[in-house]
């Protein structure tokens, strides 16, 4: 390997004339204006209306999927396929995962 000593015995060299001084405005007063509180304010209203179609859609999805099943447990009972409702007592007979036509029980 090569002495690279000597290299830290060179004095590197030093400006002798001013410093150059910024040009434009300074940075404190540079902002983005009413352009930039437009544009995020779009944004944000995108944004709102995204999640409320989105929480819509889900909303949608789960009720006929509630339905179907609603349905599927109706053609199950109309079949002789599940339990008849005569003999079955007053209390909660339907399983954990089926869906009364009251809709799904609440805790």
């Amino acid at each position: 390997m090569p002495d690279l000593r000597w290299l830290a015995a060179i004095p590197s060299p030093t400006p002798t004339g001013p410093s150059p001084t910024p040009t434009g405005p300074p940075a404190e007063s540079v902002t983005p204006g009413v352009a930039g509180f437009i544009a995020i304010a779009v944004v944000a209203i995108v944004i709102v209306l995204l999640a409320i179609d989105m929480l819509r859609r889900i909303r949608r999805a789960q009720y006929r999927t509630d339905v179907t099943e609603m349905l599927d447990a109706e053609e199950a009972a109309a079949r002789g396929d599940g339990s008849s409702d005569d003999d079955a007592s007053d209390g909660d007979t339907s399983a954990p995962g089926e869906v009364s036509p009251e809709g799904p029980a609440r805790d």
